[in-house]
């Protein structure tokens, strides 16, 4: 289940679709994987939100980032305070499941931009999927 509603196109939903059934909940075993809080979806704006820049993937309807996993237990774990706790080990396994299930995937430790959630999009890259 989504927190919210998601507006992205068919193939960034069967992406996730995938990854949700092959990264995700199989990273976190038996603790059962309720749902995600979206962060983003489609959004008609510059990459990071600078003037200037090229189209963002989230532009185009190829990108969502998630800011947290809901736990069927009742727990949240969230990328901006569980990243780098042991809670969060099993969500940087799923994070690292989703390269190569989508083009890119950017999290908190890529950049200032992706601190507080886990960016994926299904842009094809030229010399396969780029993953920080």
């Amino acid at each position: 289940a989504l927190n919210q509603s998601a507006i992205v196109n068919c193939q960034t939903a069967r992406a996730l679709k995938d990854w949700v059934a092959t990264g995700l909940k199989p990273a976190f075993g038996r603790k059962e994987v309720s749902g995600l809080r979206i962060a983003a979806s489609y959004s008609c704006r510059p990459r990071n939100n600078i003037r200037g820049a090229r189209i963002s993937e989230h532009g185009r309807g190829n990108a969502i980032d998630i800011a947290a996993i809901y736990l069927a237990n009742g727990k949240t774990i969230s990328v901006a305070q569980d990243w780098r706790r042991s809670a969060g080990r099993p969500m940087k396994k799923a994070y690292r499941a989703a390269c190569g299930t989508f083009g890119t995937t950017l999290g908190p430790e890529s950049d200032r931009f992706h601190r507080d959630h886990m960016h994926f999009d299904i842009a094809d890259q030229r010399n396969g999927p780029y993953c920080r």
